[in-house]
Protein backbone atom coordinates (compact mmCIF):
# COMPACT_ATOMS: atom_id res chain seq x y z
CA UNK A 1 0.00 0.00 0.00
CA UNK A 2 0.96 3.42 -0.41
CA UNK A 3 0.78 6.00 1.60
CA UNK A 4 1.18 9.97 0.84
CA UNK A 5 1.78 12.91 3.37
CA UNK A 6 1.26 15.96 2.44
CA UNK A 7 2.34 19.49 4.73
CA UNK A 8 2.85 23.25 4.17
CA UNK A 9 -0.58 24.45 3.83
CA UNK A 10 -2.05 27.44 5.40
CA UNK A 11 -3.44 31.02 5.66
CA UNK A 12 -1.09 33.96 3.37
CA UNK A 13 -2.03 37.08 2.02
CA UNK A 14 -2.68 37.40 -1.97
CA UNK A 15 0.56 37.80 -3.71
CA UNK A 16 2.57 35.64 -0.89
CA UNK A 17 4.03 32.48 -1.28
CA UNK A 18 3.69 28.89 0.26
CA UNK A 19 5.66 25.53 -0.04
CA UNK A 20 3.81 22.29 -0.33
CA UNK A 21 5.30 18.87 0.34
CA UNK A 22 4.19 15.65 0.17
CA UNK A 23 6.41 12.51 0.99
CA UNK A 24 5.38 8.84 -0.45
CA UNK A 25 6.01 5.59 1.34
CA UNK A 26 5.02 1.93 0.80
CA UNK A 27 7.29 -0.98 -0.88
CA UNK A 28 5.29 -0.69 -4.22
CA UNK A 29 5.66 2.88 -4.97
CA UNK A 30 9.13 2.98 -6.38
CA UNK A 31 8.75 4.64 -9.93
CA UNK A 32 5.57 6.92 -10.72
CA UNK A 33 4.43 9.86 -11.32
CA UNK A 34 3.32 12.02 -8.38
CA UNK A 35 0.77 15.27 -8.78
CA UNK A 36 -1.29 18.06 -7.18
CA UNK A 37 -4.55 18.62 -7.61
CA UNK A 38 -6.95 21.05 -5.67
CA UNK A 39 -10.69 21.74 -4.78
CA UNK A 40 -12.66 24.10 -3.38
CA UNK A 41 -15.90 24.26 -1.43
CA UNK A 42 -18.97 23.34 -4.26
CA UNK A 43 -16.23 22.74 -6.66
CA UNK A 44 -14.46 19.69 -8.66
CA UNK A 45 -11.65 18.22 -8.35
CA UNK A 46 -9.45 19.92 -10.42
CA UNK A 47 -5.45 19.33 -11.73
CA UNK A 48 -2.99 21.63 -10.79
CA UNK A 49 0.91 20.31 -11.53
CA UNK A 50 2.23 16.78 -11.81
CA UNK A 51 6.10 15.74 -12.76
CA UNK A 52 7.52 11.97 -13.82
CA UNK A 53 9.71 10.18 -11.22
CA UNK A 54 12.92 11.23 -13.12
CA UNK A 55 11.46 14.71 -12.84
CA UNK A 56 11.89 15.56 -16.58
CA UNK A 57 8.20 16.30 -18.15
CA UNK A 58 6.20 18.20 -15.95
CA UNK A 59 2.79 20.04 -16.97
CA UNK A 60 0.80 22.34 -15.26
CA UNK A 61 -2.70 23.78 -15.57
CA UNK A 62 -2.85 27.03 -17.05
CA UNK A 63 -4.10 29.09 -14.34
CA UNK A 64 -1.34 28.34 -12.50
CA UNK A 65 1.29 28.28 -15.03
CA UNK A 66 4.24 31.13 -14.44
CA UNK A 67 3.59 31.07 -10.76
CA UNK A 68 3.51 27.76 -9.26
CA UNK A 69 6.53 25.45 -9.95
CA UNK A 70 6.40 21.53 -8.95
CA UNK A 71 9.86 19.35 -8.41
CA UNK A 72 11.22 16.28 -6.89
CA UNK A 73 13.37 16.36 -3.62
CA UNK A 74 16.83 14.32 -3.38
CA UNK A 75 14.91 11.21 -2.30
CA UNK A 76 12.81 10.76 -5.34
CA UNK A 77 9.62 9.81 -3.30
CA UNK A 78 9.11 13.46 -2.09
CA UNK A 79 7.47 16.06 -4.42
CA UNK A 80 6.72 19.75 -3.53
CA UNK A 81 4.69 22.56 -5.00
CA UNK A 82 6.25 26.02 -5.11
CA UNK A 83 3.40 28.57 -4.90
CA UNK A 84 3.81 31.94 -5.90
CA UNK A 85 1.69 35.32 -6.49
CA UNK A 86 -1.39 33.49 -4.33
CA UNK A 87 -4.58 34.95 -5.49
CA UNK A 88 -7.60 34.24 -3.57
CA UNK A 89 -8.93 31.97 -6.19
CA UNK A 90 -6.00 29.78 -5.17
CA UNK A 91 -8.04 28.96 -1.51
CA UNK A 92 -8.90 25.01 -1.87
CA UNK A 93 -7.43 21.81 -0.15
CA UNK A 94 -4.58 20.74 -1.91
CA UNK A 95 -4.40 16.86 -2.45
CA UNK A 96 -0.90 15.08 -3.29
CA UNK A 97 -1.44 11.69 -5.70
CA UNK A 98 0.13 9.15 -7.31
CA UNK A 99 0.43 6.76 -10.29
CA UNK A 100 2.37 4.21 -10.94
CA UNK A 101 2.39 4.52 -14.64
CA UNK A 102 4.61 6.83 -14.55
CA UNK A 103 2.67 9.61 -16.97
CA UNK A 104 1.86 13.36 -15.83
CA UNK A 105 -2.15 12.76 -16.47
CA UNK A 106 -3.98 15.58 -15.49
CA UNK A 107 -7.55 13.77 -15.10
CA UNK A 108 -7.68 12.74 -10.90
CA UNK A 109 -9.12 9.33 -12.09
CA UNK A 110 -5.63 7.92 -13.28
CA UNK A 111 -4.47 8.42 -9.95
CA UNK A 112 -4.31 5.17 -7.63
CA UNK A 113 -3.35 6.85 -4.70
CA UNK A 114 -3.96 9.76 -2.34
CA UNK A 115 -2.80 11.93 0.51
CA UNK A 116 -5.52 13.42 3.20
CA UNK A 117 -5.02 16.90 1.96
CA UNK A 118 -3.81 20.18 3.24
CA UNK A 119 -5.80 23.58 3.15
CA UNK A 120 -4.29 26.40 1.36
CA UNK A 121 -6.40 30.04 2.09
CA UNK A 122 -5.44 32.96 0.58
CA UNK A 123 -6.78 36.44 1.68
CA UNK A 124 -7.60 39.39 -0.32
Amino acid sequence: QVQLVESGGGLVQAGGSLRLSCAASGRTFSSGAMGWFRQAPGKKREFVAAINWSGGTTDYADSVKGRFTISKGNAKNTVYLQMNTLKPEDTALYYCAANKQNNVYTSPALYEYWGQGTQVTVSS
